[in-house]
């Protein structure tokens, strides 16, 4: 059973940038698709960035390209969300989440293990 732990959430100011972290534990990090979600108050949810087991491929939503970086690092089995020129509809709870299948990731948003979610309000 894989674990999830997110950190690095909180409150920020229009323009400015916030990294979220994403600690794995119990599986094989290294064989997972990783991402990043998030929902708004009242809104679906939806697929911020995802990377893949090999950090080959990526994903990002269309509404974060240019402003948001997801990396991983394998030592330490944790995946990054750099976050800048946030923006107040940015504001959202931000899951992390894990698929060995990555296509679960990208394409059919069900990944198998979600963390418990980092709150990030961007004040304008």
């Amino acid at each position: 059973q894989v674990q999830l732990v997110e950190s690095g959430g909180g409150l920020v100011q229009a323009g400015g940038s916030l990294r979220l972290s994403c600690a794995a534990s119990g599986g094989t990090f290294s064989s997972y698709a990783m991402g990043w979600f998030r929902q708004a108050p009242g809104k679906e949810r939806e697929l911020v960035a995802a990377i893949t087991w090999s950090s080959y491929g990526k994903n990002y939503g269309d509404s974060v390209k240019g402003r948001f970086t997801i990396s991983r690092d394998y030592a330490k089995s944790t995946v990054y969300l750099q976050m800048n020129s946030l923006k107040p509809e940015d504001t959202a709870i931000y899951y992390c989440a894990g698929d060995q299948n990555y296509r679960k990731m990208v394409v059919a948003a069900t990944p198998a293990y979600w963390g418990q979610g980092t709150q990030v309000t961007v004040s304008s």
